[in-house]
Formats: structure tokens, sequence, C-alpha cells
């Protein structure tokens, strides 16, 4: 009802010279029965016979209006709006501003086009790249595996982590482009935690930390191939932020938890974990940290409709929980 209410005073104030017409031609109808001695009944009568019609005309012009707002703010609220959609209309300067509409829909149609197909190739090229590149460095790796010496094996590391780096800037293509797709199948999350350690074994080796991993009798309804993109960004802060002791793969209350005893985030550091470019303190201390990891793996587990969590306390370590949804939960 209040709604109506000043809805019927917008329209009041929009016909405001309409009203003020009347009122004054009404008025100039009782000056002129006072100046030629007319009987005041006969300008009354006058003024209510047109202040009727003016009411009739004014109720049917009151429910158009009604209806056209309540039409124009349904299109309002759709995500697209078509120009065929708009009400019709016999006023000159509405049509006009129709007319515009229609043709900013239309370059604006244009601008879309043109930016998802300048998208495709940028992420083509992207793709691209990233297979390009990756052919030298599995051949640095072939290279040096017939060597055994120190130099050789911190070589090996730094192509791990240059390969890291590389599937890490076509994930983050991938993941704003708006022809990124999920294939939901149930999921093994032994199988993807196991071919991530797997590739961390090196690191593992290298940094003498030790692994504790129970296997995980849990399968889920997810994107195997994103999910483990999650996986292998945690799993390399772990290894990463961790000089000593030892990093915990495990299973807590159907959440996929891996813990290590690193040196942990600030408490203040923590609310804004996942946000893009932040790296807080740790940031600050390790100068080659950019918090994309972490950026990433927010936004796709927010997509897969899992969540993420982290708890941590500094010079202890650090705990990720992955929950998934009990509809996205299968025991085996």
């Amino acid at each position: 009802m209040k709604v109506k209410l000043r809805l019927f005073q917008k329209y009041l104030l929009n016909r405001k010279i309409v009203l003020s017409l009347f009122l004054f031609f009404a008025l100039v109808n009782l000056v002129v029965g006072y100046v030629y001695q007319l009987p005041v009944e006969r300008a009354l009568l006058s003024i209510a016979i047109s202040g009727f019609v003016v009411l009739i005309v004014g109720a049917i012009d009151f429910i158009r209006f009604y209806e056209k707002h309540r039409l124009l703010t349904h299109l309002r609220q759709r995500v697209v709006i078509g120009s065929m959609e708009l009400p019709e209309t016999n006023q000159l300067i509405e049509e006009e501003y129709q007319k515009i509409i229609q043709e900013m829909q239309e370059e604006l149609l244009k601008l879309e086009n043109t930016f998802e197909q300048s998208e495709q190739e940028i992420l083509d090229y992207f793709t691209t790249w990233v297979h390009q590149i990756k052919v030298p460095i599995a051949s640095l790796h072939l290279i040096l595996q017939t060597e055994d010496s120190e130099l050789s094996d911190e070589i090996s590391e730094q192509l791990f982590h240059i390969d890291q780096y590389v599937n890490l800037i076509l994930q983050y293509v991938r993941l704003g482009s708006s022809s990124t797709d999920y294939v939901f199948q149930e999921t093994s999350l032994d199988e993807l935690v196991r071919e991530n350690i797997k590739k961390y074994a090196p690191s593992f080796i290298r940094k003498n930390l030790a692994l504790h991993y129970e296997p995980i009798t849990l399968t889920v309804l997810t994107d195997p191939k994103w999910l483990s993109f999650v996986i292998d960004q945690l799993l390399s802060n772990a290894v990463k932020y961790t000089n000593q002791g030892a990093v915990s793969i495990y299973l807590e209350d159907q959440q996929l938890v891996i813990e290590d005893t690193g040196i942990g985030i600030l408490p203040e550091d923590l609310p804004r974990i996942g946000e893009r470019n932040f790296t807080g303190c740790t940031g600050r201390q390790q100068k080659t940290a950019t918090g994309i990891g972490l950026y990433l793996s927010k936004q796709i587990i927010e997509k897969l409709g899992h969540r993420i969590s982290v708890s941590s306390v500094p010079n202890k370590g650090t705990k990720v929980m992955i929950q998934f949804s009990t509809e996205q939960l299968k025991l085996l």
C-alpha cells in the first residue's frame, strides 16, 4: 500500500503541469463569473463537471502508468532485456528513448562478442605457450636424470618450481575465462592426494621433512582436475613454508586436512587469506610469495561447491581444511 501511495505521489508530480492548468482555469472561471456577476453555482458546476472528467481520465491514465511502471520494474530485475520487450508507447520522446536503448544493446552485444573472442585468443595463446614451454622443461628433466650430483638435484628442484608456475598462470587464465567448464564425477580423494604426494616426494627428501599420510576412504562428487590443482597448491605451500618437522594429510570429520609444522600465519592475516595478491607477513618474509595460489584455490573451491578454512599458529604450523557438502560425499 505504501509503495502504491509513493507511486501515486510520483504520478501527480509527473502530471503537475496538467493539474496546475486545471486549477488555473478553475480560478479563471470563478474570476470571470465574478466580474460579469454570473451565478456562483454556474461556475462551481462547470468546475465540478471538469473535475469529474479530469478524475476519470486521470484514473485511467494512472492505471496505465502503474502497469507500465510494474513492467519496467520487472524487466529491470532481469539479467537480459530485449528491446522488443519494452512496453509499447505512442509518445515521441519515449520512442526515441527506446531507440537509444536498442542501439546501446546492439553496441553492448558487439563489445561482448569482441571481448569473448579476445578472451578466447588469450586463453589459446597461453595454452599453446604452456605446452611449448613444457617440452624444454621435460627435456631438461630427462637430461638431469643421467646426472647424480647435488647440483643436478638443485636444478631439478628449480625446474619443478618452474613447471608449477607455468601451470599456475594457465589455471589463472582459465579460471577467469567465461568458457571454463567443470566436469563433476565421483572421485577418489585417496587417488588425488597420492598423485600429488608423488610429485613432491623429491622436495620432502631434499628438505628432510616427514610425511604423515592416512589413507582416505572417501569418494566425493567434484571435478578431479580442479580439485587436484587445489590439493597441489596447498601441498606446495605446506612444503615451501615448512623447514623442519612434518606435513600431515588426513581425514577429519569428513574434511580433507593438510597440516604442517611450518612458520604459520599471523592471526591478523588469517581473515584476508585467499584475497587477490595478499601475502601478509609471510609474503614480506618470503620475497617470492605472491598469494596467487591460495587465491585461485579459494575461487576454485567455491565454484566446486566445497568450503575451505584455515587455522594457524605462528611458528607452530598451519592447518587447511577442505569441507565437502553431504550431497557430495560417498563413503567407500
